[in-house]
């Protein structure tokens, strides 16, 4: 079964649709360059609003205080871009998705990064780029890692992207949006049923 993350969620009622569709994990980001940037306050209001949500914090070399702000906040999983940081005595208990992309594949960087988001190249953009990235080395990939496969995925191509690659979870964010953070309901929808059938 494949999951469907949400990205670049900045909107409560983006994220309750989300989450009433079935997607596993919705993405805040907490870079503050990326024009889908939110707050901690947001993910607090997440948090609260939907308590069983599989929240994400997207990073770009952050700290570790960062980090374990945002642990504090409401989210599980961190999905860093950029440089990890140290761990002091192994807290807190998060679980890394370390974004790369396919030339950038090699060994783990910590032990706590048990997945691993595939996705096209952007030095300054850091995803959300649309751009689609080569999905038959991303499958070899995803044989022995669990991948969250990211980059220019819609809803009209999503299902030939399961098939393909049978990733852990395809990733989307300007994909079924309207504009930089904000999530077109129709698209993101009809990118949910996609996931489904491709099930």
């Amino acid at each position: 079964m494949t999951h469907a993350k949400i990205c670049g969620i900045t909107r409560l009622e983006d994220a309750q649709l989300a989450a009433e569709l079935g997607a596993a994990f919705l993405g805040v980001v907490l870079w503050p360059n990326s024009p889908r940037a939110t707050n901690l306050g947001f993910v607090r209001l997440l948090r609260r609003t939907l308590p069983k949500a599989g929240l994400v914090g997207v990073f770009v070399n952050p700290t570790a205080r960062e980090v374990t702000e945002a642990y504090e906040s409401g989210t599980r999983l961190v999905q860093i871009h950029g440089v990890v940081p140290e761990w002091v005595d192994y807290e807190p208990p998060v679980v890394i998705v370390r974004a790369r992309t396919l030339d950038q594949i090699g060994v783990k960087t910590s032990e706590r990064e048990e997945f691993i988001l595939l996705d096209a190249h952007d030095p300054v953009k850091h995803g959300g780029t649309g751009k689609t990235i080569d999905w038959a080395r991303a499958a070899d990939v995803a044989k022995t890692r669990n991948v969250f496969l990211a980059g220019g995925l819609t809803p009209d191509n999503v299902r030939q992207a399961i098939a393909q690659v049978k990733p852990f979870a395809v990733d989307v964010a300007s994909g079924v949006e309207s504009a930089p953070g904000v999530k077109d309901h129709d698209k993101l929808r009809a990118f949910m049923a996609a996931v489904k059938e491709s099930v």
